[in-house]
């Protein structure tokens, strides 16, 4: 039995909704998540930066003994994973190859969509990652920079998210997708607005959530899991935003009742410049 905790980062809120499937999967887990609210969003950031913002959060968990590192933004992922993995002593798990293999096994027409940060879609991570493992597949990729701004927040239920989402995805419309990855953690909770938008017949994919089933395998390949039948997970929350609104999203989110962060400075520059 290993009782340290996993650690999740994000770039804000949107890992939220990793730790919720990973509440619901691993109950006996303890989580400390880590939300950069204060330089939020990470998307229109350049490259340099954004590995930078990760390896603070990073250093900011290790300090925490965490086990694990869960990088919960897919712009973090598509541009720091691979330095963080090399130079952790721990599992690191990010979000794009587990939302990539789902994408793949959903789609019946080799269709698939990817809705993300400009610099997730820049990167063209899940475009190359859902190549290599079916050529033929058509990967059609759109920024939705408007999306993050709205869940951070707190508009995902307003009429202003449905209209943007709206406008947003209309490019997707006749390009006959019957799969769209939504390929940044932030969007899930715009899902119900998002299915709407593309209709039935297209199969959304919530990279965070496959990514736990991800972390769950690791934890019993590396032998980690905190697996005591009398164990209650618990779960600690930071920002380095307001603790205000993080706590009121988290709350509506999470659902598990009063919900108490931490407001912490990882320093560096705000400036996106």
């Amino acid at each position: 039995m290993n009782d340290q905790p996993i650690g999740f980062i994000d770039s804000g809120v949107g890992g939220l909704t990793v730790v919720k499937e990973a509440m619901k999967q691993l109950p006996n887990e303890n989580f400390i998540y880590l939300g950069d609210t204060a330089r939020c969003p990470y998307g229109p950031r350049p490259k340099e930066q954004v590995v930078q913002f990760t390896w603070e959060m990073t250093h900011f968990l290790q300090e925490k003994k965490i086990k694990m590192l869960v990088i919960a933004c897919n712009t973090a992922t598509a541009v720091a994973l691979d330095s963080i993995k090399e130079q952790l002593g721990i599992p690191v798990v990010g979000v794009i190859m587990p939302g990539t293999r789902a994408a793949v096994k959903a789609t019946k027409n080799k269709r698939i969509g990817v809705i993300g940060t400009k610099g997730t879609v820049k990167s063209a991570s899940y475009e190359r990652a859902i190549k290599e493992k079916v050529t033929s597949s058509q990967v059609v990729s759109l920024a939705c920079p408007k999306f993050v701004p709205i869940v951070e927040s707190n508009q995902f239920y307003s009429s202003v998210a449905k209209k943007i989402v709206f406008e947003t995805l209309q490019p997707l419309k006749n390009k006959h997708l019957d799969t769209l990855i939504l390929g940044c953690t932030h969007y899930p909770l715009l899902r119900p607005v998002i299915q709407d938008v593309m209709g039935k017949d297209v199969t959304l994919i919530d990279s965070g959530a496959e990514t736990i089933s991800e972390v769950s395998m690791l934890l019993d390949y590396f032998n980690i899991s905190n697996d005591g039948n009398d164990t209650k997970g618990y779960a600690e929350f930071y920002t380095t935003g307001s603790t205000q609104l993080f706590d009121q999203i988290a709350q509506d989110w999470l659902g598990k009742g009063k919900i108490y962060s931490k407001q912490i400075d990882l320093g560096g520059t705000n400036d996106a410049s």
